[in-house]
């Protein structure tokens, strides 16, 4: 379990928040839901630092990007959007 330090409310546990997508995601499926699903769903799971895209949803409802390293799931920074 994450404890995601939200900059509005403070430190939280993973529970509180959803997962959108990955920052650097292009493909959404509201965007193009023409895509295969593969294409949506096969990327590169590389090793180091990633930056997310998370919604503090049952907290004060703000949307975050978080870097975390993919390996640790260390979290680097959290930045409102």
């Amino acid at each position: 379990m994450l404890l995601i330090p939200c900059p509005h409310c403070g430190p939280r546990i993973q529970e509180e928040f959803a997962y959108e997508r990955s920052a650097d995601s292009v493909v959404r499926l509201d965007d193009a839901p023409d895509v295969a699903m593969t294409a949506l769903f096969s990327r590169a799971n590389l090793r180091g630092e990633e930056a997310e895209i998370w919604v503090h949803a049952q907290g004060c409802g703000q949307w975050l990007r978080l870097t975390r390293d993919r390996m640790s799931h260390a979290i680097r920074s959290v930045e409102p959007l």
